[in-house]
């Protein structure tokens, strides 16, 4: 009997999508449904910078994916535990308005934490699929298009989503927390949509099975050989450090766009914000990455990395700034659009030192623990980020941050000593010139 050959077209872009919510969900909007409760910063930037430690410890639990079941059945089983917990998020708020705010936000951010863990699960999964079921050449031929749909799911997390829960609250359509009951309920039930499609779509490839139990002693092999390898401490350092002013932003950046003008933010709307971090913001990313892409490819890292490290870090100081002025939107939108580039471009830097060092024979698992590492230097900062501006208050807190991203000139000159990384760059010119 012959086999049904489903094209990648029917279900790439709705993986992808599916992989792209909760990790912006989790981590960004869930600091705005807490601000929304009332919480204060540094509160809210600790307890939620917790929520990155899945995609830290992520590549100790990728060998379990491997080794039970098919990767088809794990993201399946991914997307549907993610419908339940949004659903349940969704419950938990609306009871708010009768339940003390403490008591919504410890099982909240329970339900986010676990989802947290389905949502790292859900990226193993999803990208291990990806390496099965199409064949090396759609493999090319999607990269692209998986990258697209995953930045899709960004832009409507966090931007067109954002809109329009804070456009139904702030024009009396419906009060809050009901707002945010309509946007986890809708997620939730979103989710169980794409479980569904995709337990209908999704083909079976024949090599999506259970792993060998030697894959479980490749992968500490692996371990160890990454962390003995020469130069392992500046590839360390830079890894941490480069983002390390970026990361201190991360969770600060909405709180401050939105907090109150006596208490030193915009006070900038949900629709607003929606608009300008969200969408143009995340727009700036995507342009960021695909010029950063392209440039790399055609001058190579060692020439694009002192100029992707100036976009990344001045505009570090549009938010001091910001703080001291507070002009208006259309200011605010072109230099966080500004800054959303700049960061779009040193991620595609960060994104290719990975890769360079990431060689051998076990390359992908060495992959996954240089991005493993990558997470935790977005963690701590984020966690540390909301006490410090308490402290500081917003102007003092961005003019700190902005010295402490000048750590980022202090590791690139580390690249230039890794040897690993000067090889594989002259195997990739080679590449490009055979």
């Amino acid at each position: 009997m012959k086999t049904k050959t489903i094209t990648p077209w029917a279900f790439i872009p709705t993986l992808y999508i599916a992989e792209g919510f909760p990790y912006i969900i989790i981590n960004v909007v869930s600091v705005l449904l807490y601000q929304d409760l009332g919480l204060p910063n540094d509160q809210i930037t600790y307890w939620t910078g917790w929520l990155y430690l899945p995609w830290v410890l992520k590549m100790f639990w990728s060998p379990l994916v491997d080794a039970r079941s098919t990767k088809r059945r794990w993201l399946l089983a991914a997307q549907t535990v993610l419908s339940a917990l949004f659903l349940a998020i969704a419950g938990t708020v609306a009871a708010s308005a009768f339940t003390q705010v403490h008591t919504v936000f410890q099982l909240t951010l329970l339900g986010f934490f676990i989802g947290a863990f389905a949502s790292a699960t859900l990226d193993i999964a999803t990208d291990g699929y990806y390496l099965l079921a199409l064949t090396p050449k759609d493999q090319s031929l999607f990269v692209g298009v998986r990258t697209f749909f995953y930045r899709v799911a960004m832009i409507l997390g966090s931007g067109l989503l954002i809109s329009l829960t804070g456009a139904l609250a702030e024009r009396g359509y419906m009060a809050k927390p009901y707002n945010w009951v309509m946007l986890f309920g809708g997620l939730g039930l979103l989710f169980l949509l794409f479980a569904s499609f995709h337990a209908l779509v999704l083909p079976r490839p024949q090599q999506d099975g259970p792993a060998a139990d030697s894959q479980a002693v490749a992968f500490k092999d692996a371990f160890a050989s990454y962390f003995t390898q020469k130069n392992i401490l500046y590839i360390l350092l830079f890894i941490l450090l480069y983002r390390f002013g970026e990361a201190l932003l991360e969770k600060m950046v909405p709180l401050f766009l939105l907090n109150p003008l006596e208490d030193g933010g915009l006070a900038m709307s949900k629709q607003s914000f929606g608009l300008i971090k969200g969408t143009l913001g995340l727009g700036g990313i995507i342009a960021g990455n695909l010029l950063g892409g392209w440039l790399l490819s055609k001058f190579s890292f060692k020439k694009c990395i002192w100029p992707f490290a100036c976009a990344l870090v001045l505009p570090n100081f549009f938010y001091v700034y910001l703080a001291t002025v507070k002009p208006g939107l259309a200011i605010v939108a072109t230099l966080i659009t500004l800054e959303n580039f700049g960061y779009g471009l040193a991620m595609m830097a960060l994104t290719v030192f990975i890769m360079y060092v990431s060689q051998g024979k076990y390359k992908t698992s060495h992959y996954a623990i240089s991005t493993g590492i990558m997470a935790l230097g977005m963690m701590v900062p984020s966690m540390l980020s909301g006490k410090m501006q308490v402290a500081l208050g917003y102007t003092q807190f961005f003019w700190v941050t902005a010295c402490i991203s000048l750590l980022s000139f202090a590791v690139v000159p580390l690249c230039f000593k890794i040897k690993s990384l000067e090889e594989a760059e002259k195997r990739f010119n080679q590449t490009k010139t055979e």
